[in-house]
């Protein structure tokens, strides 16, 4: 092969690597393709709404354990932990007796806001107890303790 045809073939060789290089490095790729919907096939169900829990206000503690966290979490979910006053005052808006209510107090005794406030629940010699805190609120059943009360230690007169 002559040596004129050999460079014209080096400069096609390297022309077709060069642009080949580009092509994987430069420009904007391709759009994806958007799947389309043609109308038909199944719709798509509607989210059927929560049922909100009942109260019972003869009932177990077992009984009203849904309805308990409904209306804690719901206050939760407006106000976190919120002074123990107002979260008694809820419950007790929603049925419950503040006669059978504990609540802790809002602050230590060193008057450092409290890190959680519990409120409970006599209910059928049980008890719903309730934590709220700033990141989390849980519950739990558990029995009334020996001295009839669902919180041990000095808990804050319920007088409001």
């Amino acid at each position: 092969m002559p040596r004129q045809a050999q460079r014209l073939a080096a400069i096609g060789v390297a022309s077709l690597v060069a642009l080949t290089l580009s092509a994987c490095i430069g420009g904007s790729p391709d759009p994806m393709p958007v799947p389309t919907s043609s109308g038909s096939g199944t719709p798509t169900p509607t989210p059927t709404p929560t049922r909100i829990p009942i109260f019972h206000p003869t009932g177990t503690a077992a009984a009203n354990h849904l309805f308990f966290d409904y209306v804690n979490e719901d206050y939760w979910g407006h106000y976190k932990m919120g002074p123990g006053a107002d979260i008694v005052t809820n419950l007790a808006n929603h049925g419950f007796n503040k006669a059978d209510m504990e609540v802790t107090y809002d602050t230590t005794a060193l008057n450092i806001p409290a890190d959680s406030i519990i409120v409970s629940v006599r209910m059928q010699g049980e008890c719903l107890i309730g934590q709220l805190s700033p990141t989390a609120y849980t519950s739990v059943i558990a029995p009334v303790l020996g001295t009839g009360k669902c919180l041990v230690g000095v808990t804050r007169p319920i007088d409001w």
